[in-house]
């Protein structure tokens, strides 16, 4: 078997060392890491990219730690809107979901219209018929409720200046960039990528960030690399990161590590902040964020594990 590795993130954000007990520390580690293993159980076992992003993203949806699924934050209306988008490197295959409320799991409900669907990307209440065609979990609106981030949203929603991904005026430990990734090389030399997102906290309703935007917020190539992105999505799409990164390697043959410090680069110019996962055909990672911390993590092609918060 060839080289397999994986590699997610938990969102970046402003969380400072020291700002959130160690107990609450550990809990992201945790998740971290059952997130990280249920991907390489799979790849371990000769599975495929795409199934082990999907693992690892539905492992963090399901938990109310991250903004996506379980966690999402409220919009400007005090609804859950989530997106998700997966890729799979080998065919270039893509599907993407945005705007549902009612979908347990929103990265199975993408991967389902790239498998199921001639389409791409579907929104709102026609991804939520779609999914239940597809006989896919769905759930009452209720099951989203989360009283951390409905205390999150409740302090900013009166103020217009709080339409930010930020969480201004929230405890430190909710001051986290939403979204969560998954990016795998699996030992067939496929590569594959999936984000999952609650979007910006208070945001406009209808608001679609970069992560269910193919080449903005996620993407996939086998010539390149898979990239999952997090943060301040407006400018992820601007710059169209995802895609920037596998172009530069592509077209200018820059390696992952310098392709990626480039595009942060651009993002941060135009005055963007978050990060990115990324991992290329050969089972390099690379993980850069301009924020003070980003939850991530990786297992590489040696198996030696690592999840962190803090620079």
């Amino acid at each position: 078997m060839g080289n397999y590795a994986i590699a997610i993130h938990g969102g970046a954000g402003s969380l400072m060392t020291g700002s959130v007990t160690p107990e609450r520390e550990k809990a992201y580690h945790d998740k971290l890491l059952e997130a990280l293993t249920a991907g390489y159980n799979l790849l371990s076992h000769g599975g495929s990219a795409i199934d082990a992003v999907e693992a690892s993203v539905r492992v963090l949806e399901d938990s109310p730690l991250f903004n996506s699924g379980k966690g999402s934050v409220f919009n400007c209306d005090g609804v859950n809107e989530m997106d998700a988008a997966i890729m799979n490197g080998k065919n270039l295959k893509a599907g993407a979901i945005a705007e549902v409320h009612t979908i347990r799991n929103p990265i199975t409900a993408a991967r389902a219209i790239m498998e199921k669907s001639k389409h791409v990307l579907l929104a709102s209440s026609g991804a939520e018929k779609f999914a239940k065609e597809c006989g896919l979990e769905i759930v009452d609106p209720s099951y989203f409720y989360d009283e951390e981030r409905h205390k999150q949203w409740l302090a900013t929603k009166d103020d217009d200046a709080n339409y930010s991904w930020s969480g201004d005026g929230v405890p430190s430990d909710t001051k986290k960039y939403g979204t969560v990734g998954a990016v795998a090389l699996d030992s067939q030399g496929n590569i594959a990528a999936a984000t999952s997102t609650g979007g910006v906290n208070n945001k406009k309703f209808g608001r679609i960030g970069d992560s269910p935007i193919i080449g903005a917020g996620t993407y996939a190539n086998n010539k390149t690399c898979a990239v999952s992105c997090t943060g301040e999505g407006e400018y992820f799409i601007r710059n169209v990161v995802a895609y920037d990164i596998s172009a530069l390697m592509e077209y200018k043959g820059f390696t992952l590590a310098q392709a990626t410090a480039e595009v942060m680069k651009k993002v941060a110019l135009l005055g963007g902040e978050g990060g990115l996962i990324s991992i290329d055909n050969q089972g390099t990672i690379c993980a850069p964020f301009n924020t003070s911390s980003m939850f991530r993590g990786w297992i590489n092609a040696a198996g030696e594990k690592f999840t962190g918060v803090f620079r």
